[in-house]
């Protein structure tokens, strides 16, 4: 049971990372497209997250919490090495929450000004999280091409979330603003896929066993469902969002989205393993002694079924399109 234990733990952490990126996703895209909304519409985008919004940034905690505890080791060198655009990151996060509540309160000439605020904490948390990606990936070096590299995936991530975002209020609106939503997500995914075939180039570059790992037969032949999986589901949402067909609910563009976000963390997952850190340190290595992993895995037993069992509670209590804001 020892041996395995650091490979639950890291089971959970990217299962904790894969579930933040989808659902916290959307809810910053949403951030990020504020400025392409009219006030009506801004107040319909913030209807169809207000209920799970805060909840989603759950699954964040978990996972920088499983990295802490569970891989000590490996936590100290990527938050040295991302300690700024972490810093960056909670400072938007902040920001967001005080915007999303002070909204609510906010006199009419005020409001403008908490929009921005929750425009500008979504676009700073999603700038930071696709660098810190961009500066991972690279194994932390410091050249000025790992740096335009890692500000380029920065952009093509909060594209992403922006595009799920756009999916989201299709799912969730109708009318004008579910149009516009569907121009918004057509724009944000191929930004998106710009950014899966940056990091898909990039990641078996940065290391020699990584590249042997995709482009050695017969390893080649197996792996390739995942990247044509991958252009297959972008064109066919590209499709989808040209036809602006929403007569089935409007659900596709984000199943998608999602679908799209899933195979590449599998990708990226493949790529990396059995490595915390690219080439430098295993998950073994990095793991906290059996005796303090086992006391870790009581609270991990209990605590992540109550987190999906609400999360699924949530979602299907709020589901369906989203009705007209009201603070009343």
């Amino acid at each position: 049971m020892d041996a395995w234990l650091p490979l639950i733990f890291v089971a959970t952490m990217a299962l904790a990372m894969l579930i933040y990126v989808v659902l916290d996703g959307y809810d910053l895209g949403i951030g990020i497209l504020m400025p392409v909304a009219d006030d009506a519409e801004k107040n319909g985008m913030i209807a169809s997250i207000g209920p799970f919004w805060d909840a989603n940034e759950t699954w964040l905690v978990l996972g920088v919490g499983v990295l802490l505890i569970a891989f000590p080791a490996a936590h100290g060198i990527i938050l040295t090495g991302l300690y700024l655009p972490v810093a960056f990151m909670l400072i938007g996060l902040i920001l967001r929450g005080v915007a999303f509540d002070f909204r609510v309160k906010a006199r009419d000439e005020h409001r403008q000004l908490w929009n921005f605020a929750f425009f500008a904490g979504s676009l700073m948390a999603a700038l930071s999280q696709g660098y810190m990606l961009g500066r991972y990936i690279l194994g932390f070096t410091n050249t000025l091409q790992t740096t335009l590299f890692s500000a380029f995936i920065a952009i093509c991530l909060a594209s992403g979330y922006a595009l799920l975002g756009a999916s989201w209020t299709i799912m969730k609106s109708e009318g004008e603003l579910q149009q516009k939503a569907i121009g918004w997500a057509r724009i944000a995914l191929w930004l998106t896929g710009a950014g899966i075939v940056a990091v898909s180039l990039a990641t078996p570059m940065v290391s020699p066993r990584i590249f042997d790992r995709w482009f050695d037969l017969p390893d080649t032949l197996w792996l390739a469902p995942i990247p044509l999986a991958s252009v297959a589901l972008f064109f066919y949402c590209d499709r989808v969002l040209a036809r602006r067909r929403t007569d089935d609910g409007g659900w596709r563009p984000f199943a998608c989205a999602i679908g799209l976000f899933i195979l590449a963390f599998i990708g990226l997952a493949y790529s990396l393993f059995p490595y915390l850190v690219v080439d430098r340190m295993t998950y073994d290595e990095a793991a906290s002694s059996p005796a303090s992993l086992r006391f870790i895995l009581v609270g991990v037993a209990i605590t992540l079924p109550m987190i999906i069992g609400y999360t699924i509670y949530a979602y299907r209590v709020f589901w369906g399109k989203t009705g007209q804001l009201s603070y009343e």
